[in-house]
């Protein structure tokens, strides 16, 4: 009478397994799923930042600042630095800022045809400050940073602060910039407690 009952438990136990064997099967499918779909959004993120990549570097910047550029222009009254400073400057550029702070910014707003490298336009800006003696600070405290306004672009690249002298700029200080891309930037630097700011139309 017990031989039934193990026969009928063998029945059961088969069906279990075959039940459970389709289920075991499906996980390796899963991952392969999951491994297709986190390629997919992989190719679309590469696709995406070329794509981005392309349309920075395929961007027309006009050679003149357009209106929505607001280039510095000269204070009202114009900005005369101290002695010995007020008899130096640059051809084309016009003296901006005050006594505590003070840079060279071109008058018709503008630096085009800058030297290019792969990070960007190159540009040395130079800035004063009344009492400033270049060889007595060799590496000024001078932080410079610059942002574009007329569209999104990564930051300013700045270099390290140093000290300048000649005979037709006086004592200054001086860092490099680099424009990721042309356009539209302000620049702001601050030295003693005193920052400045100034914008310009940075063109290819």
């Amino acid at each position: 009478m017990q031989k039934p009952y193990l026969f009928l438990s063998a029945l059961i136990l088969t069906a279990l397994l075959v039940r459970c064997a389709p289920k075991a099967a499906a996980q390796p499918e899963e991952v392969k799923v999951l491994e297709e779909s986190t390629s997919t959004l992989t190719d679309l993120s590469a696709r995406s930042v070329s794509n981005s990549t392309d349309t920075a570097q395929s961007e027309v910047v006009p050679h003149d600042p357009p209106a929505i550029c607001p280039i510095t222009v000269p204070q009202d009254p114009l900005f005369t630095p101290p002695a010995p400073y007020d008899s130096m400057g640059f051809e084309g550029e016009f003296w901006y800022g005050s006594n505590s702070l003070w840079t060279a910014v071109p008058q018709n707003g503008t630096w085009a045809g800058l030297p290019h490298n792969p990070e960007g336009y190159t540009q040395k800006v130079f800035w004063w400050r009344d009492g400033y003696v270049w060889n007595e600070e060799p590496q000024p405290d001078l932080t410079v940073t610059g942002e574009r306004l007329d569209a999104p672009a990564p930051p300013l690249i700045v270099s390290k602060s140093a000290n300048a002298y000649a005979a037709d700029i006086g004592s200054a200080m001086l860092v490099g910039v680099d424009f990721p891309p042309a356009g539209c930037w302000k620049i702001t630097g601050n030295y003693a407690a005193t920052k400045l700011s100034f914008v310009v139309w940075v063109a290819p």
